[in-house]
């Protein structure tokens, strides 16, 4: 089969469409033909070198798909050859064919194409898993997002408005922050000409923000903590402004508060399986009745897997690139 592999660390030409061997499902994994495939800024930090596989995962980037079930590997029930799927993974998302534990398959939904919908699963998971599962956002409270204008932010924007939260986000243009208007934020900052931290609490009198999804880390940290309500939680995701930063920890005791940092990739099979459990019950049906939907910025073709990875890194999208296989 064909996959994009990454022969030696660097930029977006690094990415080479070659030919690979063709997995073979093992127990409890299902073998799934891909249709599209969701790019993330997990699969340029692994092109970099700075984020490799779990042990014993591919080394094909891609960390979502959707496409149909090719073969099912022994002791998998529920799943038949054929089905329509969408899947998270921890690699090989960048080929024609890859294995993915069954636990971390989930029907398309209702309403969605299939290959819109490899726009979903990390997207949702990530979002699912740390802002409600984690940080446990409530309907009464208000929830800032940094990128609100991401895939993850285009999909924590409309979760939290489907629960009843307030929403801020930060974004770094007028299209950008429209767009998320138009999806249900409540609170629109500029980053590039706006202090956060002033304008969400002008926003909401003066409390802050009940829960707060970074991307940035280090950059971001300090005034995280100052928009933090009390009793708020800080959850960051992604590395984006550095790895080391001061935390002040006399400013989280003074509010209860909470810096929590979290990783999907990396987790156990087990409880990749419980997310994604967790987002088929809660998540699925809001799609299926059209509250929440994907948000797709650009499509681009397998071969051109280096073309998505310079507009990702220009990050002048709103939503999800997808590659499309086929």
């Amino acid at each position: 089969m064909q996959a994009i592999t990454i022969p030696e660390p660097g930029g977006p030409d690094a990415l080479v469409l070659s030919d690979v061997d063709t997995p073979a499902p093992q127990a409890g994994e299902v073998l799934v033909r891909v249709v599209a495939a969701g790019v993330n800024r997990a699969d340029t930090m692994q092109r970099q070198g700075h984020y490799p596989p779990p042990p014993g995962e591919s080394e094909v980037p891609g960390l979502e798909v959707s496409g149909t079930v090719e073969a099912l590997g022994d002791g998998v029930d529920g799943w038949a050859v054929g089905d329509e799927v969408c899947a998270l993974l921890a690699g090989g998302g960048y080929a024609e064919l890859v294995r993915v534990p069954a636990g971390q398959l989930l029907p398309v939904p209702a309403g969605v194409a299939l290959a819109d919908a490899a726009a979903l699963p990390e997207v949702a998971c990530t979002v699912w898993s740390n802002v409600f599962l984690t940080a446990n956002l409530q309907p009464s409270e208000t929830l800032l997002v940094h990128g609100g204008s991401s895939g993850i932010g285009t999909m924590a924007i409309q979760l939290a408005k489907a629960v009843g939260a307030t929403v801020a986000v930060t974004a770094g243009s007028a299209e950008k922050l429209e767009a998320c208007r138009a999806l249900g934020a409540d609170i629109l900052v500029n980053y590039r000409d706006e202090d956060f931290v002033e304008r969400v609490r002008e926003a909401t009198g003066g409390r802050g923000a009940d829960v707060v999804l970074d991307n940035m880390g280090a950059k971001y940290l300090g005034r995280n903590v100052d928009v933090l309500a009390p009793n708020g939680r800080l959850v960051v995701i992604g590395l984006q402004g550095g790895r080391v930063g001061q935390l002040d920890l006399g400013a989280l005791l003074a509010k209860r508060a909470a810096v929590i940092a979290t990783s999907l990739r990396a987790r156990p099979r087990a409880e990749k399986a419980a997310i994604v459990a967790a987002v088929r019950e809660h998540v699925w049906p809001l799609v299926a009745d059209g509250v929440v939907r994907p948000i797709i910025h650009a499509r681009h073709p397998l071969a051109e897997a280096p073309a998505a990875h310079r507009e990702m890194e220009e990050s002048g999208h709103i939503g999800k690139i997808l590659l499309t296989v086929g």
